[in-house]
């Protein structure tokens, strides 16, 4: 299901998350990257499954910034790999009070089969910002459940960080998942905004 290239992104992505999540916390550090791998997965796998039932492929990669500035010139010569810096920069500013987890973004492609199809959903073969939409926010619903999933079974920092990861993903920002919902369906945004904060708030109290 995934590519090297999308593993490797995983795999780095992973350590740098459990790094910046647990900070100078060696004794939680094991499973903080063991609950960090676990709901970047299922995030991946889900968005990867949605895809597939709307006929198209995606590829997980990290997120990066291509432009600085509004006017023309105004780009960096290399894409910045904001998604794994970022969670550093925030971590040291706040000395590990604070951290990000918004740090992977997916391209999405139709496959050549979704053209033939000719009915319903499929009367043209490429994808619509509600289609990326649908694959962004079948991520964040996925970290949602399992989420509730883990609390009940009795592994809170799955849990928490699974909501903190919602949070981040569904944040309107560039190439983030959240952004792809909004301009998707306002109303899915909506909805999930709100099951996500109601998260969050039981997620402070976990322990």
């Amino acid at each position: 299901m995934l590519e090297k290239k999308e593993i490797g992104t995983l795999l780095l992505v992973t350590l740098v998350l459990a790094i910046t999540v647990s900070f100078l916390k060696t004794q939680i550090f094991l499973s903080v990257l063991l609950a960090v791998f676990l709901v970047l997965i299922l995030n991946a796998a889900a968005k990867k499954i949605a895809a597939f039932y709307l006929d198209s492929e995606i590829e997980i990669r990290p997120w990066q910034m291509e432009r600085y500035g509004f006017k023309r010139g105004q780009h960096f010569k290399k894409p910045f790999q904001i998604g794994i810096f970022l969670p550093i920069i925030v971590s040291l500013i706040s000395i590990g009070n604070l951290f990000w987890m918004a740090s992977m973004v997916f391209d999405v492609k139709p496959k050549i089969s979704r053209a033939a199809k000719r009915h319903g959903l499929y009367s043209f073969s490429e994808m619509t910002e509600a289609h990326i939409g649908f694959i962004a926010s079948a991520g964040v619903l996925v970290s949602l459940i399992s989420s509730v999933i883990a609390y009940f079974l009795g592994f809170p920092t799955f849990a928490r960080l699974s909501i903190y990861f919602a949070f981040f993903s569904m944040l309107p920002l560039s190439d983030l998942d959240g952004n792809k919902i909004f301009f998707g369906n306002i109303i899915l945004w909506s909805f999930l905004a709100a099951l996500v904060f109601i998260g969050l708030g039981y997620a402070f109290f976990l322990t």
